[in-house]
């Protein structure tokens, strides 16, 4: 049976989410939970990252970097929902008293942008509400945005969590989920490598996860991945993993899974191996080598 905390309820303090659930409350308090893994953590925790690396930024979280504030600006009007855009009247941020609004900007919360990059998001936010597939997706009369998941894995006893960018109304026909993602390039080709590069299928089979078991899908939804480019005239790409892609992600995140419950028990956290690695050079340079010398 799962706990829903109602918007307008007080949220748990950060680290003691126990009971399954959906629960509102704000980013910062989603990522403050300590006690339960999110997809982005069970990527930390396996290659080409380490368990060490994983509780090493869990013991020192990084302060807002500015290359992040584009791409958290374009959320907040897709979704309508985050913290404030404030735009700073200067291009240039090299003035102690500019920089003095951008850290009062960020200390109250919201993103300072400078006036270009305020219309740059504004223009992203119009071109993906021209678009036919995503314009649906993301209709503010059929779903609710930024729902944080709470569920406890069966086979490890581990808690995990999932900040759904957008969850669906219960309608006939088959329940499809967006995640939004701004992307240099749209194109399918490069969204594979991206894929790949950022462990987007292993989000896929974390979140379908998360909606199955607290009963808000069933083994026929869909997770899908609205890509949008940064630059004019902001290309949008909807994409959905394919069979082999979700396999490997399930498999990649039961392995997570696992590593996480291990090291949570053992209270040890290790580097990328404790054994002695044996190296080779890289195939291309042996080929070189080989042709060159050998």
């Amino acid at each position: 049976m799962t706990t829903t905390v109602q918007a307008g309820a007080t949220a748990p303090a950060a680290g003691s989410i126990t009971e399954p659930g959906i629960y509102q409350m704000t980013n910062e308090e989603y990522h403050a939970d300590r006690g339960s893994l999110s997809s982005s953590g069970a990527r930390k925790l396996l290659l080409p990252s380490c368990p060490a690396l994983f509780r090493y930024e869990q013991d020192h979280p990084q302060p807002p970097k500015k290359v992040f504030d584009l791409g958290n600006a374009a959320h907040k009007l897709v979704l309508g929902n985050g913290p404030d855009l404030v735009q700073i009247d200067a291009e240039e941020w090299r003035t102690n008293a500019v920089k003095a609004d951008v850290a009062a900007v960020r200390a109250a919360g919201n993103i300072p942008l400078k006036p270009s990059e305020y219309e740059q998001v504004h223009a992203m936010a119009d071109a993906l509400r021209r678009h036919p597939v995503a314009s649906l997706l993301f209709d503010p009369e059929r779903g609710t945005p930024e729902q944080s998941l709470f569920w406890r894995d069966d086979r490890t006893g581990v808690m995990r969590r999932a900040r759904l960018d957008w969850l669906p109304e219960p309608r006939a026909g088959r329940l499809i989920i967006p995640d939004y993602k701004t992307c240099r390039s749209a194109n399918p080709e490069q969204l594979a490598k991206a894929v790949d590069d950022f462990g987007y299928h292993q989000q896929d089979d974390w979140y379908r996860s998360g909606a199955k078991a607290l009963g808000l899908a069933d083994e026929h939804a869909a997770f899908v991945f609205v890509c949008q480019e940064k630059t004019a005239p902001y290309v949008v790409t909807v994409v959905e993993m394919d069979a082999t892609a979700r396999r490997i992600g399930a498999a990649r995140n039961r392995r997570a899974l696992e590593l996480f419950a291990e090291c949570t028990a053992s209270g040890y956290w290790p580097g990328y191996s404790d054994e002695i690695a044996y190296l080779s050079l890289p195939a291309w340079a042996e080929i070189r080598d080989t042709q060159e010398y050998l």
